[in-house]
């Protein structure tokens, strides 16, 4: 079988995300019935950590060890990668011990230059430019409450960073529509989001009018990783763009709120919408767990 990654959200084909959405959900049945299913028996996950993560590590690892396999810790800091040692060659190394690699850093770069010199499919678990789990698992969490996201307006409100550029990427994979607000200087670049076209989304400098009639609002902290010594000007730029019950009001009646945590409450998001009827940001955080156990049993074993 050929390696298959998945480093951006569109490195699968539509028909191949709409299976992994249905294997998680089998997947996620057999969880609840606490049924045994160990398809990657003797299979290998390293996990390669130069940004800290409570979800990402907690979902391979327990979703590795649930399908049978092991699940092995690295950090940069305390591995020959921190070091020095060029990505290429750790890749051929960390490749020939292991069956799969999740790796989380920082430049979309690094993983890509370790891509091409893995023998074994490495999956992105968050990049600065892409995070394309979390959104398998909000795609996911939206067709269990809500049915098909084809033809649906998402509104993201807030920095267009990683989570958003993946959200855009999969708007033009899914066939669903965008509504993009941002302060002015933190728009969305078409070619950092790795678009092939922009007809799938707006852009609105009102962040009320993106939330307008919208199906899902969902946001992110106004400072990612990495982005610490701006934190305080961020602060009061992306004031206006907190995600409010007004602003959830003026979407759809029946619409949704994820985040795809850990969220600052008062600053994107009040409390009251966190907490609120609309909120699935718990099972969002769960479906991290399933849709990549789909993924890892996918691109280890492919279709069953």
């Amino acid at each position: 079988m050929t390696i298959k990654h998945f480093l951006q959200f569109n490195d699968l084909t539509k028909d191949e995300i709409y299976y992994l959405f249905d294997r998680a959900k089998w997947l996620k049945k057999q969880f609840k019935e606490y049924q045994k299913h160990w398809p990657l028996e003797d299979r290998t996950l390293v996990m390669i950590f130069e940004k800290a993560s409570t979800r990402t590590r907690l979902s391979f690892e327990s979703g590795m060890h649930q399908l049978g396999g092991a699940a092995i810790y690295l950090n940069t800091k305390d591995s020959q990668l921190g070091r020095g040692e060029p990505v290429e060659d750790a890749a051929q190394v960390i490749s020939r011990m292991s069956d799969v690699v999740m790796i989380r850093t920082f430049e979309q770069e690094i993983i890509e230059r370790f891509a091409q010199n893995s023998r074994v499919p490495v999956i992105n678990g968050l990049t600065n430019e892409y995070h394309p789990c979390q959104i398998l698992a909000d795609i996911f969490t939206f067709i269990e409450h809500r049915g098909s996201v084809e033809g649906k307006t998402v509104a993201w409100i807030g920095d267009s960073n990683n989570v958003c550029n993946t959200w855009l990427q999969a708007a033009e994979l899914l066939d669903f529509n965008m509504h993009v607000s941002t302060p002015k200087g933190y728009e969305v670049e078409v070619e950092r989001a790795g678009l092939y076209d922009d007809s799938h989304f707006e852009q609105f400098e009102n962040p009320m009018d993106a939330a307008k009639d919208a199906h899902l609002v969902t946001t992110d902290v106004w400072t990612s990783m990495g982005y610490e010594s701006e934190q305080s000007e961020r602060k009061s730029v992306f004031a206006d763009w907190q995600v409010d019950q007004e602003m959830m009001d003026a979407s759809a009646k029946d619409s949704l709120f994820m985040h795809c945590l850990p969220a600052h409450r008062g600053e994107e998001v009040t409390s009251d919408v966190i907490d609120g009827p609309k909120s699935v940001v718990w099972d969002e955080a769960e479906n991290r767990l399933h849709v990549q156990k789909a993924l890892l049993e996918y691109l280890l074993i492919g279709k069953v």
